[in-house]
């Protein structure tokens, strides 16, 4: 009987602590770190996989997880709205971040997507520094961080560009800074602080964009070992600003102090910049100190400038990768160091790829082409005035799409769906053009998926225009050298999708994910809200 009253006791005990085992906080990573990089396309983990080194991508690739199947749900696929879906799981649709600029009707001028009039900037005169996320409409997973624990989380946003560290900061951050290519210092606005903090101004002191750029820019490896890329000199690639020549080395040290601090943004040693920055931020800010989880989110912006400058297939992209490989391991090392392995959690994504140069495509017998909006706006507008009487009646051509004057075409008494109808027919006779259609009638649209889906998705009643068009593959708006991207199609719209870190247990899946997904993941793997506009689910794969 005695046995029997100890098994029960002991029995009760360990249901006490089993109990008492369940009820405890599951643990969360010191620090979360979002590394957008800035115009990567996904193939590029693979394509140049050989050259990178043990510890960066690889190190990514091999001991976390991988979403190999990552796709963006909306168009325009630019940076802003690439940027605003990662951190906040939603589209434009509901996010009012439509383009990296748009036209808006009830003030008849462009907006840029992060522009504030009503703030000033911090370090700078320039009117790079009126930015806020002023015109962000939901919040972002940072936003969620902040709310869930009384603000206790710090949150900083750090990117060359200034939508790249905006947008990914949210509304409630601690900070957000960006450069100043006119000083080559980093900078903010009186929407987060006052003034600099000091350990912002010394980094800035000592000048490291202006020593970056006293080095010139060769090829990490003997040139001969970049065999996945076209030859060094090709007409249809864009010199860096201040250089007369396309070719390696490139003499950044021979770039005039006019030029220089703009130049620096494309070469790869603002990827290295940026980081260095990073780290200060981590250092002084003490990231990953605190009682819960802080938020790092870092944009790494020259990959696009210098993929813009020299397209997809060049030495000078396949040397920025190299070299941002090397970039990433040393980051990770660092982390490990001062946050401490498995202390903190990566995510590493794209906002966006790139298409080829379609003067690239013609040399290989591909199709591709390009036309110019300005041209076709000032045609559009010809053909209105002819057929209705009317001058002007096109305000603005961009994001793919046509802003029509319908205020002035009331006024006139003409008919705006007779003006529509006109512009889609015009349009639709251009031979690159394939779709062309009112925004407003999407629906009975017939277009096939996923096109239509992700038309739909960028699609917002107060910002987007009146009559949208798509293209033929490896088409799209621009000049005979360099490129862009913008579209549907895969080469701009699949992203690589890394995950690393706190609680990440290595693989990958090639099911289809969505960009949307990104912040719906974090904040199951935090326990906390998905943003207030979120329309991803969690990958599961990461959540088990």
């Amino acid at each position: 009987m005695r046995n029997k009253h100890l098994l029960l006791c002991v029995f009760s005990l360990c249901m006490m602590g089993v109990a008492s085992a369940q009820t405890q906080p599951t643990a969360k990573p010191k620090l979360v770190v979002g590394i957008v990089i800035d115009q990567m396309r996904w193939d590029y983990l693979y394509r140049f996989n050989d050259l990178y080194g043990a510890n960066g991508l690889k190190r990514l690739l091999n001991k976390g997880f991988s979403c190999e199947n990552t796709l963006i749900p909306y168009v325009p696929t630019y940076t802003a709205v690439g940027h605003t879906c990662v951190y906040t799981g939603s589209v434009p649709a509901y996010t009012g971040i439509v383009g990296n600029n748009w036209f808006d009707k009830t003030t008849n001028t462009n907006v840029y997507c992060t522009d504030d009039s009503t703030v000033n900037p911090v370090g700078s005169n320039t009117k790079g520094g009126k930015m806020s996320p002023e015109n962000l409409w939901v919040t972002t997973i940072t936003d969620e961080l902040r709310l869930s624990n009384n603000f206790k989380s710090k949150v900083i946003g750090i990117a060359m560009k200034d939508r790249g560290a905006i947008l990914p900061a949210g509304h409630s951050a601690n900070a957000a800074y960006w450069y100043d290519d006119k000083s080559g210092k980093w900078i903010s606005s009186t929407y987060y602080m006052q003034q600099l903090p000091d350990w912002v101004s010394q980094f800035n002191a000592k000048d490291v964009a202006g020593n970056y750029m006293k080095k010139d820019w060769n090829t990490l490896l003997p040139i001969n070992k970049y065999d996945l890329s076209s030859a060094d000199d090709e007409p249809y690639e864009n010199a860096i600003k201040g250089e007369k020549t396309v070719t390696f080395p490139h003499r950044l040290s021979t770039i005039g102090d006019a030029d220089k601090y703009e130049s620096f943004k494309t070469t790869p040693f603002a990827n290295s910049f940026t980081f260095d920055f990073a780290k200060s931020a981590i250092e002084n800010e003490a990231l990953g100190k605190n009682t819960v989880p802080d938020f790092l989110a870092v944009s790494i912006s020259s990959t696009d400038y210098i993929g813009h400058s020299f397209g997809p297939n060049s030495v000078e992209i396949e040397d920025t990768y190299l070299r941002l490989d090397n970039d990433i391991a040393d980051f990770l090392q660092y982390l490990d160091t001062k946050v401490g392995k498995g202390n903190y959690l990566v995510f590493l994504t794209a906002d966006h790829g790139v298409a080829h140069i379609p003067a690239f495509l013609a040399e290989h017998k591909i199709p591709g082409g390009v036309f110019n909006e300005g041209e076709v706006s000032r045609e559009l507008n010809k053909m209105i005035e002819d057929e209705f009487g009317m001058k002007n009646v096109v305000q603005s051509l961009q994001n793919y799409q046509v802003y029509l004057n319908a205020d002035e075409i009331s006024k006139q008494g003409k008919d705006l769906s007779a003006v529509k109808k006109s512009v889609i027919r015009f349009l639709a006779a251009k031979p690159f053009i394939i779709h062309v259609f009112d925004t407003r009638e999407l629906a009975s649209t017939t277009m096939p998926e996923p096109q239509k889906t992700m038309m739909g998705n960028g699609f917002n009643p107060k910002r987007s225009g009146d009559i949208q068009f798509t293209f033929k593959p490896g088409y799209f708006d621009g000049g005979k050298k360099g490129t862009t991207h913008g579209l549907w199609n895969p080469y701009d719209a699949h992203i690589p999708l890394l995950w690393y870190g706190w609680n990440i247990k290595p693989g990958k899946t090639n099911r289809e994910t969505y960009m949307t997904d990104i912040a719906a993941t974090v904040a199951a793997l935090l326990q906390i809200q998905m943003p207030s506009g979120c329309v991803g689910k969690v990958i599961t794969e990461l959540t088990k």
